[in-house]
């Protein structure tokens, strides 16, 4: 006969006198609530209020969205739950219980303060010795948006939808204004109202895409005068003139009506596309794998990000030696940017991880070698044939490859709950704050 524990639901038990009885001496809680602690209070948006009930504490609430983001609770409603049935979150929170609507607000309304968090809890590990800036890698990585790709509208289509709603709502204005004397006026009203929300963000959507277009057109023009310049200038046979740039928007531009700031975008060409935003970090090389620095775009290209992610890092940690990312950052601009600033770039320039020899899939055809004639590029692939330049560059696959990976699969982080790339920003820098306590708790109990 099998011999069980026995056990009894009913069986009274009282809670230990410090709930820190309960928690590992080593728990990921204690440091959160140490590195929270150097966050000064003026980096926090806190209200002004004359009266009713107190706030939480905002130091309270950092550490519990921290906390949480780095055990995978995301949800402003499954962080509240937790505030219950989660001894180490009750611990955090103090045995307080903020509502969703608290924390949601606290999390779109506080990126200065995630910020400053973000930065003490790299101090601290440059204070300890795990930190060292020399060699960085750069990568970004797609993370869907809060928004489905199914309310991409089209310029052309959103045009010809705006002009079917027009004639739809002045049809329904008049069976309204027919309808007055029937028994329930409200019917038609309600079905009117729901074609004015959806014709007034098909409005806002052409405004956007109109408004992008016309700056488009507006950088263009430098150059436009220049080419109609020298065309002018030109003698003899000119051929055709130079055209304007095109203030109208392609027919084929899209715009999402549930967060405009997103776009459509794919990891790769065999991928499917998705509503996403271009998330990018900056991760040390020299061993620690922390996060130094955060980037958010709408862009499907990484190659704007380059220099302005990485001389963003120049008012807090310093600016790096040395530089490591894919081709998908290979710009001439980004590149003398950061040459100019004394750093040292390696970035590929064309495909660097060859076919396995014994890989499942048939081998890819053959496609014959491509011209680089760009100066910068010839000098980046003298530099990556040198065994120097190669040893240093495969630093890049083992260090910021493996962050993405632990962000998606162990932390669960897939989509952003927030819209806008201002309040989505600050939530990457939430995610890159719960991994660098992740990792950095990891280091120090090695």
């Amino acid at each position: 006969m099998a011999n069980f524990l026995p056990f009894d639901r009913d069986q009274p038990f009282l809670l230990p006198p410090d709930l820190k009885a309960w928690i590992p001496d080593d728990d990921l809680a204690h440091f959160v609530i140490a590195a929270v602690e150097r966050v000064p209070l003026h980096s926090f948006a806190i209200p002004r209020r004359t009266g009713g009930k107190p706030q939480y504490n905002p130091r309270l609430m950092l550490a519990l969205l921290i906390y949480c983001y780095a055990n995978g609770l995301f949800s402003s409603r499954r962080i509240e739950r937790a505030t219950y049935r989660d001894i180490a979150v009750r611990f955090i929170a103090a045995n307080q219980h903020p509502d969703h609507d608290t924390i949601a607000t606290f999390r779109r309304t506080n990126t200065q303060a995630f910020e400053a968090a973000f930065l003490q809890v790299l101090l601290l590990a440059r204070e300890t010795g795990l930190l060292r800036l020399g060699t960085v890698s750069i990568d970004g990585t797609k993370i869907d948006a809060n928004a489905s790709k199914i309310r991409s509208v089209r310029y052309d289509r959103a045009v010809a939808l705006r002009e079917r709603l027009a004639a739809d709502i002045a049809a329904l204005t008049a069976q309204a204004e027919a309808a007055d004397a029937e028994p329930d006026p409200q019917a038609l009203p309600g079905e009117l109202a729901r074609r004015d929300v959806l014709k007034a963000k098909l409005d806002e959507a052409c405004a956007r895409l109109e408004a992008q277009a016309q700056a488009e057109a507006d950088a263009a023009r430098p150059a436009y005068e220049e080419k109609k310049a020298a065309h002018a200038a030109r003698k003899g046979r000119r051929g055709p003139p130079p055209s304007p740039p095109d203030p109208t928007p392609p027919a084929d531009r899209q715009s999402n009506l549930t967060d405009p700031d997103s776009a459509l975008m794919r990891r790769s060409r065999t991928a499917e596309y998705r509503q996403a935003y271009n998330a990018q970090a900056v991760v040390c090389a020299e061993g620690s794998q922390l996060i130094l620095a955060t980037g958010l775009s709408a862009s499907a290209s990484d190659a704007p990000s380059l220099a302005p992610t990485i001389l963003a890092m120049e008012p807090t940690l310093g600016l790096p030696a040395a530089v490591l990312a894919d081709c998908g950052f290979g710009s001439r601009e980004g590149v003398e940017q950061l040459q100019a600033r004394g750093i040292d770039p390696l970035v590929a320039i064309g495909r660097t991880q060859p076919h396995r020899p014994y890989d499942f899939r048939p081998p890819p055809a053959v496609k014959p070698e491509r011209q680089i004639k760009e100066p910068w590029r010839l000098d980046m692939k003298a530099k990556l044939e040198t065994p120097d330049g190669q040893a240093l560059y495969k630093r890049r696959k083992q260090t910021v490859e493996p962050v993405f990976g632990i962000i998606k699969s162990a932390m669960g982080f897939l989509r952003f709950h927030l819209r806008g790339l201002g309040p989505v920003a600050g939530e990457w820098t939430i995610v890159a704050l719960a991994y660098n306590c992740r990792r950095l708790h990891r280091l120090c109990h090695a």
